[in-house]
């Protein structure tokens, strides 16, 4: 069973939930993983939150919950934007992300936000299929956005999902 919850207050637990994301964005995000610091700096900011996925319901005494999955989000008046949504991957393929997802779909217009964006690799079919499922569409595409070395350039799609 997985949970999705909001990242605590805890001082003490939001460096260990940042290590752990940071860990699994090194292996999801391998040529632009963001490092602890990074999302650290980045939690500092008042319309930034995370939502974090565990790999079972909280229970008493337990706070070693295994984190598998994260989304990283900015909120700002009435438009939210995914920064970040990332699973470990031993549990891909489990509907981690769309359960992330449908938290997000729960939370967000219970802060009057009317649109949630995203951007997506081109070339990543499994992630836009999953957005689809969630009801994104396509609005926006940056050609040649992504550049890797030795490699062709690959567009970037900004995908939109409306609450209103």
């Amino acid at each position: 069973m997985f949970t999705i919850e909001a990242l605590s207050t805890n001082v003490a637990e939001i460096k260990t939930v940042i290590q752990i994301v940071a860990s699994i964005e090194a292996i999801v995000q391998p040529n632009d993983a963001w490092n602890q610091k990074t999302l650290a700096k980045l939690l500092e900011q008042d319309s930034i939150s995370m939502l974090i996925a565990y790999d079972k319901a909280k229970e008493k005494g337990n706070s070693h919950r295994k984190i598998v999955g994260y989304c990283l989000y900015q909120m700002t008046f009435e438009q939210a934007e995914v920064l970040r949504i990332g699973t470990d991957p031993e549990h891909q393929r489990q509907g981690i992300a769309s359960k992330i997802l449908n938290k997000l779909h729960e939370i967000l217009p219970l802060n009057q936000v009317e649109s949630l964006l995203l951007e997506v690799r081109a070339d990543n079919t499994t992630a836009i299929a999953l957005y689809e499922q969630q009801a994104f569409s396509i609005i926006h595409r940056r050609k040649g956005y992504y550049k890797v070395p030795h490699k062709p350039a690959v567009d970037a799609l900004i995908m939109q999902h409306t609450y209103i």
